[in-house]
């Protein structure tokens, strides 16, 4: 197996860059909730504009995740610039956002992921993460006709092997 980097702190952050490009390119659509994010780079969280159902419901959950992304907007503070791509410094206070989103929804029955909830994530990797790259390539695994064709060439050779040794150490005792 090829070396691997660590993925399982970042698989999900890997997953959420990989749906915000899907997002920003178009490929993925939201029909029932319009969206903008503010060109302020204070700590004015995103703007979701809702089509009218559930009207009572979403501003709760919009007041709570509030609270969410003002804890959170706090907690990057004390992140210095040099470590916002940095999983271990990060990781709270993203976990942080992400389960505050996550509770508010669930206590409000509102569903989870939603519209909101996307759209805090978002404009946090918009925010503070937009310039992370990955400094070391990911391994992956060779597809499956190499590794099948690394895993037999050994074991056919086994027997050539052994019945080399074999006849050697015959032909060593006859002399």
């Amino acid at each position: 197996m090829a070396p691997r980097a660590h993925m399982s702190s970042g698989r999900l952050s890997q997953g959420l860059l990989l749906l915000w490009v899907l997002l920003g390119t178009g490929l993925c659509h939201t029909d029932t909730v319009t969206t903008s994010f503010s060109q302020d780079a204070g700590t004015r969280p995103p703007m979701v504009v809702s089509n009218g159902t559930g009207q009572h419901m979403w501003r709760n959950y919009t007041d709570y995740t509030q609270q969410c992304w003002d804890s959170f907007v706090d907690l990057m503070r004390h992140v210095t610039t040099s470590e916002l791509c940095e999983w271990k410094v990060i990781s709270r206070p993203y976990s942080e956002l992400q389960y505050c989103l996550e509770t508010w929804a669930e206590r409000l029955n509102y569903g989870y992921p939603n519209a909101v909830a996307e759209q805090y994530i978002f404009q946090s990797h918009h925010r503070y993460f937009h310039n992370c790259t990955l400094e070391h390539p990911v391994y992956f695994d060779p597809p499956e006709d190499v590794l099948l064709a690394m895993i037999i060439a050994p074991i056919c050779l086994i027997p050539v092997l052994v019945t080399l040794v074999i006849w050697r150490s015959k032909d060593s005792k006859a002399q």
